[in-house]
């Protein structure tokens, strides 16, 4: 992780991986919303831009990474997993 910074529960993170199986791409930004083993894995919710949960998933720490400072956000339409 770049820092060594530590992803905690309620940090925004970044998708290092597509996961198809539920429409996610590599680059998508989800929430963090428990946080498994101290940071062997995570439960994440990804939501749409009016605020729709797209997908809760749990995810492995090398999937994942912390957003970086001058990072913004970019809109997709999801497509049907």
């Amino acid at each position: 992780m770049k820092g060594n910074m530590k992803i905690k529960e309620h940090d925004r993170i970044v998708l290092k991986t597509a996961i198809a199986a539920v429409g996610l791409e590599a680059g998508d930004v989800g929430t963090v919303v428990h946080v498994y083993r101290d940071g062997l894995a995570y439960e994440v919710e990804f939501t749409t831009l009016n605020g729709d949960t797209a997908a809760v998933i749990t995810v492995e720490a090398a999937q994942v990474r912390p957003v970086h400072k001058r990072e913004i956000t970019h809109a997709r339409e999801l497509q049907p997993a």
